[in-house]
């Protein structure tokens, strides 16, 4: 879900993602009201996505973790299409926040967490996370909440990580979203 959220951010900015082959990821800029961004998507496996920060932060020395950094991911433990913007905390078992806390040291990684439901059994957790959306998801609840994922991170730059948490860690309107499916 995060590179998904990442790339209606290049799309709205009019950026174009590029390989990058120094960071491991692809990369495109972003500017908001004056203030720019660096949009990362890390071309490692997902629980190695750490190396492709840990040298974003390198390339730009002066960007620091704690206050430059947000990551956006999925999360298994929030109803599908639930935003939540945290300055940080623990992984929450998501590999690829762990390799990112491990790696940086810290777990002060301000992050958005974009629900995505469980499959409601631990042995169906793999299949959840990596098989596609049914259409009927992709067409309602699942484009809205990746436009709103989008706007709270726009939020965060353009109005500070605090105002942005009072906004979008609110339940959305189901009527916005649509009932997931139970696929």
């Amino acid at each position: 879900m995060g590179f998904r959220v990442v790339e209606a951010l290049a799309t709205r900015a009019g950026s174009v993602l590029e390989a990058d082959a120094v960071l491991e990821a692809r990369v495109a800029t972003l500017d908001v009201g004056g203030r720019s961004g660096i949009l990362l998507e890390p071309t490692t496996f997902m629980n190695r996505s750490g190396r492709a920060v840990l040298a974003a932060l390198a390339r730009w020395p002066a960007l620091r973790p704690e206050r430059d950094l947000l990551v956006v991911y999925d999360d298994l433990d929030l109803p599908p299409g639930r935003l939540r913007l945290r300055p940080g905390g623990r992984a929450g078992g998501h590999r690829g926040m762990a390799d990112l806390v491990r790696v940086l040291g810290t777990e002060s990684i301000p992050r958005l967490r974009f629900g995505i439901g469980h499959p409601g059994r631990a042995d169906g957790v793999v299949d959840w996370v990596l098989e596609p959306f049914p259409p009927e998801d992709e067409a309602g609840w699942l484009s809205a909440s990746v436009e709103r994922a989008a706007d709270a991170v726009l939020a965060v730059l353009r109005d500070g990580f605090v105002p942005a948490m009072g906004r979008f860690n609110a339940a959305p309107e189901l009527s916005v979203l649509d009932e997931p499916s139970t696929a």
